[in-house]
């Protein structure tokens, strides 16, 4: 089985494509052999100029030795065990020797160009055979990745076209992307594509999936349905690495530009994964029959109960819980996403009008879809309002509000254009109440997944410290006519603080009776 990586130098480039070499760790010049577990894995280079780089990982599979590797109770048919496509489709053995051959680059080292391995490059990767029935799935996993996408199917036999097509296809992606992520996405997405790990799946996959998925696959609008099939659909397994993806923070729908959640209703897929994707839906969201899923706001859980949440769903509980507290019933959400809050909102009958706003359309489509507008009762859907605009251009149909939420959206916006949002909810829109939850980033060292220095999402413009978030939200409280104080959110450590922090900005006596 093949795959190929091409690296193409832009007009004025200070770096040559062969500099993908290093990238790779591994010689143009040189034909390399690596033995992997089920037999040997090669690294070549078709293509080496300045202007176009190719390297291409040949994976040659010992069928003997992958029929020792089954075992005794294996379900498949003697011969089919000897006579297979295994050595020829790309599949969970293909990521496995990506991930062996290329691990330095999988992890985004490159001492000798440091620079170069975190920057975006122009690549495209092809896999001329490769097992999936449905195209349009493999375009759903990687196209919100940024990934351009060609499926092009495979015939059976070109000679006897009437036999029509194989279940395999050539895939072609091109995007401008860091090396390192284009082979984490390869790692995690030809495995979930096979669907058939070729070994044993034990608790050390899901460390491993948290760890390459991490930045990504949290917030992948299909990580339900990867994280089952590249964990074989041990259910236990995937019920730990969901709950970890979340805990490694903003992996939640509602940041700014990366708002999509569990799998897509209505991808095209096959049955089998349109079964996985009803049955996360109807656990994600509740059809008409429970469109107003709680009777009661989850602000109500008690304290031990809330310890058993996961951060995304805590941090909700207190966003709700705190706009009870400031006594708000017409709500903002900024930065809004596929509407996880929207829906916590819409469930408590306190809060007479809900306004979700994103800079994305596909988000506010996503969020249209999950929470099934069209199917909402009449009562439930008057109070819904979905706009599309930008957090940093005031609105004047956002005044008069008892309350807007920031919540894990601040640090999504570049730090020059934070006063710009400053003004825009504190001046323009003047609400009551603000909200703003972001991630203490000092709590970051106790994830044991997050490698030091790295924010806890790839997005992030920053992360503050409970001292730097303190100053800001001080500043701006001054500044407009508010008074500020703040809230831990998650699991506090006691020298560290809380995972997230939260501030509540609520306008002083002075300012209130002005606006009256």
């Amino acid at each position: 089985m093949l795959l190929t990586i091409t690296a193409t130098a832009p007009p004025g480039a200070d770096w040559p494509a062969t500099d993908l070499g290093f990238l790779l760790h591994k010689n143009p010049g040189r034909v390399q052999a690596f033995s992997v577990t089920y037999g040997t894995a090669h690294v070549f280079y078709p293509v080496a100029s300045d202007q176009e780089c190719t390297a291409a990982l040949l994976l040659e599979v010992d069928p003997i030795a992958l029929v020792r590797g089954r075992g005794r109770h294996s379900q498949d048919f003697a011969l089919s065990q000897y006579v297979n496509d295994r050595p020829y489709a790309a599949s969970s053995l293909l990521a496995s020797a990506l991930g062996h051959v290329f691990r330095s680059a999988l992890r985004g080292r490159c001492d000798q160009r440091p620079e170069l391995a975190a920057t975006a490059l122009p690549l495209r990767i092809e896999v001329p055979a490769l097992i999936c029935r449905e195209p349009e799935l493999a375009v759903s996993l990687f196209e919100p990745l940024g990934w351009t996408v060609e499926v092009e199917p495979v015939e059976l036999d070109p000679a006897f076209p009437e036999w029509g097509a194989s279940r395999y296809m050539k895939l072609t992606l091109t995007g401008t992307l860091r090396l390192s992520e284009a082979l984490s996405h390869l790692f995690v997405l030809l495995a979930a594509l096979d669907g058939a790990k070729h070994y044993w799946v034990a608790n050390d996959e899901v460390d491993k999936l948290v760890r390459v998925g991490e930045g990504w696959l949290g917030t992948h609008p299909m990580r339900g349905m990867i994280a089952r099939r590249y964990l074989a659909r041990r259910q236990p397994l995937v019920r730990e690495a969901l709950a970890r993806l979340a805990e490694v923070d903003d992996v939640e729908p509602e940041a700014l530009d990366n708002a999509v959640g569990f799998e897509e209703e209505g991808a095209a897929v096959g049955p089998e994964s349109r079964a996985e994707v009803a049955q996360e839906a109807r656990a994600d969201v509740a059809p008409e029959s429970r469109a107003e899923v709680a009777p009661e706001s989850r602000a109500e859980l008690t304290p031990e109960a809330r310890a058993k949440l996961s951060l995304a769903s805590a941090r909700r509980a207190a966003v709700v819980e705190t706009l009870h507290e400031a006594e708000a019933a017409r709500v903002l959400d900024l930065g809004c996403g596929e509407g996880a809050l929207l829906r916590d909102l819409l469930n408590d009958k306190a809060f007479t009008e809900v306004v979700g706003i994103d800079v994305s359309a596909r988000a506010l489509q996503m969020a249209v879809r999950k929470l099934r507008v069209d199917r909402l009762p009449d009562r439930v859907r008057a109070r819904l309002t979905l706009r599309q605009g930008a957090l940093t251009y005031t609105d004047a149909a956002l005044t008069g509000y008892d309350a807007a939420v920031l919540m894990e959206v601040i640090e999504h916006v570049d730090p020059h254009r934070l006063p710009a949002l400053e003004h825009a909810v504190f001046h323009a829109a003047h609400p009551r109440a603000v909200v703003v939850t972001t991630p203490n980033i000092e709590y970051n060292a106790r994830y044991e997944t997050l490698e030091a220095g790295r924010f806890r999402h790839s997005d992030h413009r920053f992360e503050w410290t409970r001292a730097e978030f303190r100053a800001w939200a001080e500043r701006v409280a001054a500044a407009h006519g508010y008074d500020v104080r703040f809230k831990p959110v998650g699991e506090i450590d006691p020298e560290l603080g809380p995972s997230t922090q939260l501030a509540l900005f609520t306008l002083t006596k002075k300012e209130a009776s002005a606006d009256v």
